[in-house]
């Protein structure tokens, strides 16, 4: 059999993006969900260190804004590129990945 394709992708009115995979399955990806995750090796390196809690750390401004999508581009026929408004861009979510969000 061979692996779910998006039928649909759109955007919701809360800034999600929802996408209808050929299986039926309709799944929503939230800014901060698509954020979390992206697949870079910059944010993996990040996810996966140890992080010490600081109570006086500042956040700066692009941190304190509401995160949002700003672009979704297609990567070939198997994945996408999201631009998120923190400027975060060199994540790629293939296909695959986005049905494993979901």
């Amino acid at each position: 059999m061979s692996q779910p394709r998006p039928e649909v992708i759109r955007r919701r009115d809360d800034g999600a993006i929802e996408i209808d995979w050929s299986d039926g399955v309709a799944a929503g990806y939230t800014p901060r969900l698509l954020r979390d995750a992206c697949p870079c090796a910059t944010c993996r390196d990040r996810r996966a260190a140890p992080v010490e809690p600081n109570p006086l750390a500042v956040l700066d401004a692009a941190e304190c804004a509401p995160l949002t999508i700003s672009g979704m581009q297609p990567v070939g026929q198997y994945a996408y590129k999201i631009v998120f408004s923190d400027g975060h861009d060199s994540g790629i979510y293939t296909l695959e990945y986005l049905r494993e969000l979901a």
